[in-house]
């Protein structure tokens, strides 16, 4: 029988890691406590450790992309809202016209 594979989530990953910096327990002792093979704790730790600057870096590129996206499809909706908005007040008001040039009509 198979072992189902487990994922992990990047919270629990940074956990780990942690604990394997902190160096209290081995490498050893880590992965059989969490179950994952050593192999991956060492890539998870080298991962981080490559990654781990970008925490710090304020012009993080994706954060900033990401932000600029959000704005312009905010500005973007925001405009459309204002139009649409305009499309129904002018329906309206030609809906009043047209009753009362029928009222008339009668």
């Amino acid at each position: 029988m198979s072992k189902k594979r487990r994922t992990w989530t990047p919270e629990e990953k940074a956990t780990i890691v942690l604990e394997i910096l902190r160096e209290e327990n081995t490498l050893a002792e880590i992965a059989k406590k969490h179950e994952v093979s050593q192999q991956l704790l060492s890539r998870w730790k080298t991962e981080f450790i490559a990654n781990m600057s970008a925490v710090f870096n304020k012009k993080n590129e994706d954060v900033d992309k990401l932000k600029q996206e959000h704005e312009d499809e905010k500005e973007l909706l925001v405009k459309k809202i204002g139009e649409l908005t305009l499309d129904v007040d002018w329906l309206k008001k030609k809906q009043i016209q047209i009753s009362q040039m029928k009222k008339k009509e009668r």
